[in-house]
């Protein structure tokens, strides 16, 4: 492979990561709800999900349990951040609309920002700014309802949407700021704190035991072992390799592939705003990646 391709390919990698982890999370929506259908609810489909995720990486974590010792607070609060932020998460989508909460999710770059500015010293560019700007326009106009006024949390799923959105900036920074530490700690780590959140949630909430199929549970294992490691793994790859504020803009694609998604997959019609919403996102994820700053 001639060296510049290979340089380009690589210099990439960051980027083609984050694009595959958004449009795969702009999906994860489906399934929770068809497990949730079947009777698996949310506290217990995110438990079992990550769980089964957990299994998987359980033995790259205690190969290189000597990392846990380099950085133990920082890590620490990684896992309590994607904690809240995952389970958080699915409880808001499961509850409320795929794309409000997505949008209000996704209000995550304002708090990377501000946040990689004093925890990382990060100086956006003027570049990123504007990329930053446009995919928040764009996202605002995805996700404009007239008859429910502007973004502002307006119920339970709200305020789960928007906080999991600050706890997954503040993971995404401490992700970037402790970079020494391997992707797949890291990711681990992560895991970690979902499923003991999770459970913790279960048994404050006195939250009965489903009953559920075999067959479900086998689902929500595959989509854990399948789908959370890989989407785990490449947004940990991503946001590692590259400034906060770009890979934040860059994940905005997520609420694009969740609009189309929801349309898709429901009785809902994708309206001309959304799909202007979702080219000025999808510009400002271009733009920021073409940033090298």
């Amino acid at each position: 492979m001639p060296s510049k391709l290979k340089s380009a390919i690589s210099a990439n990698l960051p980027v083609m990561g984050l694009l595959l982890a958004a449009t795969l999370w702009g999906i994860f929506w489906y399934p929770l709800r068809l497990l949730e259908q079947q009777g698996l609810q949310g506290l217990w489909a995110t438990l079992l999900i990550f769980a089964s995720a957990l299994l998987v990486g359980l033995p790259a974590l205690w190969k290189q349990r000597a990392e846990l010792a380099r950085h133990p607070w920082l890590l620490l609060v990684i896992a309590i951040a994607n904690g809240w932020c995952n389970t958080a998460f699915i409880l808001a989508v499961l509850d409320g609309s795929v794309v409000r909460v997505l949008l209000l999710f996704y209000l995550s770059p304002l708090w990377t920002v501000v946040l990689g500015r004093f925890i990382l010293g990060e100086r956006p560019s003027r570049l990123s700014m504007a990329a930053l700007a446009l995919a928040m326009i764009g996202a605002f106009i995805t996700i404009w309802e007239p008859a429910l006024g502007i973004p502002w949390p307006q119920g339970h799923a709200d305020w789960l949407a928007i906080s999991s959105g600050f706890a997954f900036a503040l993971s995404n920074v401490l992700i970037r700021k402790v970079q020494a530490v391997p992707v797949a700690i890291k990711t681990v780590i992560s895991w970690v704190g979902v499923v003991l959140l999770a459970g913790l949630w279960i048994s404050m909430a006195d939250a009965p035991v489903p009953d559920v199929s075999l067959n479900v549970l086998a689902a929500a294992f595959a989509i854990g072992v399948l789908g959370v490691v890989l989407m785990s793994l490449a947004v940990q790859y991503g946001v590692t390799h590259m400034p906060v504020h770009r890979s934040s803009v860059i994940l905005l694609f997520e609420v694009v592939v969740g609009a189309i998604s929801a349309q898709l997959l429901t009785d809902e019609v994708v309206l001309p705003r959304e799909w202007i919403g979702g080219t000025l996102i999808l510009l400002a994820a271009w733009f920021t990646s073409r940033d090298g700053k």
